[in-house]
């Protein structure tokens, strides 16, 4: 999602660029110069909290359209056009952020005055946004779970395998190296499982309770 998507608080020619692909992303992430352009944003971020606690403190609340010339106006030569631009895409593109602004009935100024309603269109990019993060959040968890349920098996096939380490390895598909560390992580996720109920407990939760012999009369 473009950072002026779901509020257009940032002029289009200031959006971020297309997202790069992943390798260069991840390099890029990993630079000295990201990691001080990080440092900057918290920076900034600090600073208007102190200057406009109403607006960015607590809560997130919907910022007021064009609320950049708003700190520049308050604040002049505090910031510079960059550091604005990019503390605004971080602040508006959270998720805490997306939230507050699909419970809202207004935008905020500076002060933490309302200051203009929310269109039906930043609403609607909003809620998209928020259903796409959940459905990437859902198939990421279901991912971690299958990961683990094969580790699981990993370990259980090893640890009765009659097999030399090399020739299970073809047979699992796994690579040598990579194998010590599976099975390490194996253990430490099935030694922080929760006990399993005993097996007759398991059997007997399935099987219908049985029905009381008659009494005879007296």
């Amino acid at each position: 999602m473009s950072s002026d998507l779901p509020e257009s608080t940032v002029p289009a020619a200031e959006a971020a660029e297309p997202a790069a692909p992943v390798a260069a992303a991840v390099e890029k992430a990993c630079s000295p110069e990201v990691a001080e352009a990080t440092e900057a944003a918290r920076d900034v971020a600090a600073e208007l909290k102190a200057l406009f606690p109403a607006l960015f403190t607590g809560r997130p609340k919907p910022v007021k359209l064009r609320i950049q010339a708003d700190i520049q106006e308050r604040a002049p030569g505090r910031f510079s056009k960059a550091q604005l631009s990019a503390f605004l895409r971080r602040h508006t593109g959270s998720t805490g952020y997306l939230v507050a602004l699909t419970q809202a009935k207004t935008r905020f100024d500076l002060d933490g005055q309302p200051a203009g309603e929310l269109s039906e269109e930043h609403l609607a990019a909003a809620k998209d946004e928020l259903t796409r993060r959940r459905g990437l959040k859902q198939e990421r968890e279901q991912l971690e779970q299958q990961q683990r349920r094969n580790r699981g098996q990993l370990l259980w096939d090893f640890e009765r395998t009659t097999l030399t380490e090399a020739n299970f390895c073809v047979l699992k598909g796994v690579v040598p190296e990579e194998l010590p560390g599976l099975l390490e992580l194996a253990r430490k996720e099935r030694a922080e499982a929760p006990p399993a109920p005993p097996r007759e407990a398991r059997r007997d939760d399935r099987r219908p309770p049985r029905p009381r012999p008659a009494q005879p009369r007296r």
